[in-house]
This record gives C-alpha cells, sequence and structure tokens, in this order.
C-alpha cells in the first residue's frame, strides 16, 4: 500500500456541537466522500473525528466541520494531521 497518497486527520470541535445531529451528519459526508474513520461525543461538549482517505476527501470533511449541520454553531476546529494507518474500514459513529 502506498501511503503517501492518503491522509489522516484528528479533528476536536468545539461549539454547540452536540445535540445537533453532528455526529450523524458527519457520518453521511464521510460516507459520501468514501472517508473512512470515526465521530464521537466527547464529555466536555466537543464532537472529535478522525478522517482517513485521500487528501481532497479529507480536506472537505475537515471543511465540513468548520460549519457542520444547520443547527451546529462551530466556535472551533483543531486539526491534527497524523500519520495515515489505513486501518479504518468504512466510518462510525462511537458511542461512549
Amino acid at each position: 500500500m502506498v501511503t503517501a497518497a492518503k491522509r489522516r486527520a484528528h479533528v476536536w470541535v468545539s461549539g454547540r456541537v452536540q445535540g445537533v445531529y453532528f455526529r450523524d451528519a458527519t457520518r453521511a459526508s464521510a460516507e459520501r466522500s468514501g472517508v473512512a474513520g470515526w465521530v464521537r461525543n466527547l464529555p466536555d461538549g466537543r464532537v472529535e473525528a478522525v478522517f482517513e482517505g485521500d487528501p481532497g476527501a479529507v480536506d472537505r470533511m475537515v471543511e465540513f466541520c468548520r460549519s457542520g449541520p444547520r443547527s451546529a454553531r462551530v466556535e472551533r476546529v483543531e486539526v491534527v494531521e497524523e500519520d495515515f494507518r489505513g486501518e479504518l474500514q468504512g466510518f462510525e459513529v462511537r458511542y461512549g
């Protein structure tokens, strides 16, 4: 597997991002974009997500997180680039 052509981004989103279908909207967008990964709510009110895939598709997911679904109010998005691992299959909403 050639990993140079793939990208992994770890994202934390702050603001009014829980209780507004942020996770489900993120999953739907990731599936449309062909991005693997996961999304979950954090106890401190943020949403955390990991996106893996083609660089352009990962960029689109990071941009999606900057606004989220219509009812969200995103105040801050923190993005950490990580080494592509290629271990994720599909996209899931994680609970707990």
